[in-house]
């Protein structure tokens, strides 16, 4: 006969897992991987905050995580938005948990990002990189999931007037990564993020001093000081899009043409995703 677990015991296992995790960091004994990557602090303490945010403020629906490799690489690209960057980690938190073997998507990310002391080592340990492609071709050549937004800062620090209007891609690197490593991309359409924190202006001058991309000016940032960073509860639905195949450019990865053509049917791809989205959330705060 099975017994139950009573409450105490729930709550004493809880604390001693906290304190034996407690313990192991203060000893160093964790592994982290020649990127910085810490598995344990991403799965203890970073994709549980994300997962009540996702799952209860932002009440994300997904669809199309049977398009993700089950196993070896893939560059998962996505449209990029929100003022502040939110979308990156709450798709990553997703990815990990819908997936059915829990993988993890290793982001690239800005090089601002890289020269902020806390966020430089913040990002590292949930396993981000710098957006190049040598990082991008090691962690494919290493059959991971990598993450890359492509619009930038441009997608992010756009103004609320232009949401959900895909911005330029850049040169294509991201595709030059793929090809090379015979990689498929996945397409992902993130509706949601342009809600969290609208910008309704920038202060180019303030930004400029504080070496900053934008400073924005959204409803509720600066008027209410720290209240003010708390994100909006839009509805997210997010879709992975069928995977792009890249082997058959396998000796073009320096051909422009091809790298932009390519670039050109990923992104039409993400902006058609959106659309069909917003017709199914007419309601950016509804259930």
């Amino acid at each position: 006969m099975t017994v139950p677990d009573r409450p105490g015991d729930v709550w004493d296992q809880r604390v001693a897992a906290g304190l034996a995790f407690l313990r192991r960091r203060l000893a160093g004994e964790y592994e982290v991987d020649e990127f910085g990557f810490d598995p344990e602090l991403t799965e203890g303490v970073f994709l549980p905050v994300l997962r009540a945010l996702y799952r209860e403020w932002f009440r994300t629906e997904v669809s199309g995580i049977e398009h993700l490799p089950v196993d070896g690489a893939g560059l998962v690209v996505g449209n990029h938005s929100g003022t502040v960057a939110l979308d990156a980690a709450v798709l990553t938190a997703i990815l990990h948990d819908e997936h059915p073997r829990h993988r993890h998507l290793r982001l690239l990310s800005a090089d601002l990002v890289f020269r902020l002391p806390f966020l430089s080592e913040l990002t590292r340990k949930f396993g981000g990189t710098v957006a190049c492609n040598p990082d991008a071709e090691r962690l494919l050549g290493g059959g991971e999931l990598v993450g890359v937004f492509p619009e930038g800062f441009k997608g992010v620090g756009k103004p609320y007037s232009q949401r959900y209007k895909l911005q330029r891609f850049g040169r294509g690197g991201f595709v030059s990564a793929a090809i090379r490593t015979g990689s498929p991309i996945v397409p992902v359409a993130i509706v949601g993020a342009e809600e969290t924190y609208p910008m309704l202006a920038n202060i180019a001058p303030l930004a400029r001093i504080l070496g900053l991309p934008y400073f924005p000016v959204t409803p509720t940032f600066p008027w209410l000081g720290p209240l003010g960073l708390v994100p909006l509860p839009s509805k997210w639905l997010i879709e992975f899009c069928p995977p792009i195949p890249t082997t058959q450019f396998a000796d073009h990865a320096d051909d422009p043409l091809v790298v932009f053509n390519l670039a050109d049917q990923v992104r039409e791809t993400i902006q058609q995703a959106l659309h069909r989205l917003l017709d199914r959330r007419p309601d950016p705060f509804g259930r």
